[in-house]
C-alpha cells in the first residue's frame, strides 16, 4: 500500500477514535492547539502566496485551494488550507454550488487508466501489494480530499452541509451520485454508533439545544416555547443524538409520552398541559416523533439505534414499564391513494369519495374503507421487496410489530394531507424483535398484529 495512503488512512483512524476515547477535556485541549497550529499555519500560507496572483472565479478558486489541499503535505499549513476550503464553500454563492460540484465530480474522479493497469498488474501477479494498488486506484481523490476538509475546525459541519445542498440537485444532475457515494461512504464511518453520545433533553438543556429542537423537529411542529416546555413537561421526554464534530447541534431526536395505555389518537399528547399519570401506573412508551436534524446526513441510519438506546434509558429509570409503541403518521399513504386503481379493493361506489377531502367529520362507510386501505397499502404495496411507505420500512426494519391503525387520529392539515388522518401503532415487542427483523429483511414477512390483519379480510 502506497505510503501516502496508509499516512492518510492512519489519521483518519486516530482522529475518529478520537472521538470516541477522549474526555471532554481533551476536545478543549485539542481545540486550543489546533487554534494555535492554523495560526502558524495561516502564516506559512501568507508568505508563500505573497507574489501568487488569485484566480477570478470564487469556484475556480475553492477549486484550486482543493487541489493544493489534496497535494500538501505540512502539518500547519495543511490545517490552514482546510479551514481555508470550509470558509471558502461556507461563503460559496448558491447559484455556484452546482459548478463547484460538477468539478469535485470531473477533477477529483478516479483515474479510468490507473485503475485498468492496477487490476492487470493484478491479474499477472496476485500479490497484496497488487491488490492494495487496486484499491488505491478505485479510491477517488476527493475522499482523500474530504478527509482533509474534515480536519479543519468547521470541516465536519462544512461536509455534512455539503452534502446536503448537494441532494437538493443530485436528482436533476445524477452525474454528481460519485461526489454523493464518498460522502457517504465517509459519513457511516465518522458517524457510526460508537461515536454517538445519547443526552436527555429537558427545560435544563442550554437554550442554543433548544432552540435546535424547536427548529428541526419535522413531525409535529413546535409552536414556540410553551408548546416546547409542554412537550418537556414531566411524563414527557426527549432525547437526541450528539457527535464531538458537532457539539450542542443533535443528530436526531425523538420525543416520546408515557401513558397508561397504547394511545390512538394524536391532540391527547400534544395538548398544552398533558395529563399527569402516576408513576405506578406508568406501563407504556409511546415514540410519536423523531427528527432527523441535517439533511446531508440523509441515509446514514441513527433512528434504530435512538429507539434501542432510548428503551434501556428508561428500562432503568422506570421498572414499570411493559409496552414500547409508536404513534406515527403515514406519510405516503394519500399520494398512493389519489393515484391507485382501487377496484377490487373498495365498493366502486367509495372509490371516487375516499379519494376526496377529508373533513372534521367522516361518514362510516368511508372511514371503514380508507382503514382497510391504509392496511392494503401498509402490507401489500412495495418499494422493491420492502413497503413503500418510508415510516412503515424504518420501524418494520427495526423489528416492530405492525400494531394498530386509527382514523382521525391526526385531523390537523398535514395529517389530512398526509396520511388522510391515519395514523399506526408500531409495537416493539422486545423479546421478538431480532426474530421480526430477520424475517423481514430475509423473507420480506411483516410482523402484524390480528387486530390489523381482520382489516384485509
Amino acid at each position: 500500500m502506497p505510503e501516502e495512503q496508509v499516512n492518510d488512512e492512519a489519521s483518519s483512524e486516530i482522529a475518529a477514535r478520537s472521538y470516541a476515547d477522549f474526555p471532554a477535556r481533551t476536545f478543549t485541549t485539542l481545540g486550543r492547539t489546533l487554534s494555535s497550529v492554523l495560526v502558524v499555519g495561516r502564516e506559512l500560507l501568507e508568505r508563500r502566496r505573497a507574489s501568487q496572483p488569485s484566480p477570478q472565479s470564487s469556484v475556480a478558486n475553492l477549486l484550486n485551494l482543493c487541489a493544493d489541499l489534496l497535494e500538501h503535505r505540512g502539518e500547519a499549513s495543511g490545517l490552514a488550507l482546510a479551514s481555508e476550503v470550509a470558509q471558502g464553500y461556507q461563503t460559496l454563492p448558491t447559484a455556484d454550488r452546482l459548478k463547484f460540484f460538477s468539478g469535485l465530480a470531473t477533477d477529483f474522479d478516479v483515474d479510468r487508466d490507473a485503475v485498468l493497469a492496477a487490476v492487470e498488474n493484478y491479474r499477472e501477479d496476485d500479490c497484496i501489494e497488487n491488490l492494495w494498488a487496486i484499491n488505491h486506484a478505485t479510491e477517488a481523490p476527493r475522499q482523500k480530499l474530504f478527509r482533509r476538509i474534515n480536519m479543519a475546525p468547521e470541516g465536519t459541519r462544512t461536509l455534512v452541509a455539503m452534502r446536503g445542498h448537494l441532494l437538493d440537485v443530485l436528482r436533476t444532475h445524477p452525474q454528481l451520485r460519485g461526489v454523493d457515494s464518498d460522502l457517504k461512504h465517509l459519513f457511516i464511518s465518522w458517524f457510526n454508533k460508537g461515536f454517538l453520545e445519547l443526552r436527555r433533553i429537558d427545560w435544563s438543556s442550554p437554550a442554543s439545544v433548544l432552540e435546535k429542537i424547536i427548529h428541526y423537529e419535522a413531525v409535529h411542529e413546535i409552536n414556540g416555547w410553551d408548546d416546547l416546555r409542554s412537550r418537556l413537561h414531566e411524563n414527557r421526554r426527549c432525547f437526541a443524538f450528539f457527535h464531538p464534530a458537532l457539539p450542542n447541534d443533535p443528530l436526531v431526536f425523538v420525543e416520546i409520552a408515557l401513558t397508561n395505555s397504547i394511545p390512538e389518537a394524536l391532540p391527547p399528547l400534544l395538548q398544552p398541559r398533558p395529563d399527569m399519570v402516576q408513576d405506578e401506573r406508568v406501563n407504556t412508551v409511546v415514540f410519536y416523533s423523531i427528527s432527523n436534524c441535517h439533511p446531508g446526513l440523509a441515509s446514514v441510519t441513527f433512528g434504530n439505534f435512538l429507539i434501542k438506546s432510548v428503551i434501556e434509558e428508561l428500562q432503568k429509570e422506570i421498572p414499570t414499564l411493559k409496552y414500547y409503541v409508536t404513534l406515527s403518521p403515514v406519510p405516503g399513504f394519500r399520494n398512493w391513494l389519489l393515484d391507485a386503481d382501487l377496484e377490487g379493493l373498495v365498493p366502486q361506489h367509495l372509490a371516487d369519495r375516499v379519494k376526496g377531502p377529508l373533513g372534521a367529520v367522516v361518514d362510516a362507510q368511508v372511514y371503514d374503507a380508507l382503514l382497510k386501505l391504509c392496511a392494503h397499502y401498509l402490507l401489500r404495496v412495495k418499494s422493491g421487496r420492502l413497503p413503500h411507505d418510508p415510516v412503515a420500512r424504518f420501524h418494520l426494519g427495526n423489528g416492530a410489530q405492525l400494531h394498530g391503525i386509527h382514523g382521525g387520529a391526526d385531523l390537523s392539515p398535514k395529517g389530512r394531507e398526509q396520511s388522510a388522518g391515519i395514523m399506526v401503532n408500531y409495537l416493539y415487542d422486545l423479546p421478538k424483535i431480532e426474530e421480526n427483523h430477520e424475517a423481514y429483511f430475509e423473507e420480506g414477512k411483516i410482523a402484524v398484529s390480528k387486530a390489523v390483519s381482520r382489516l384485509l379480510d
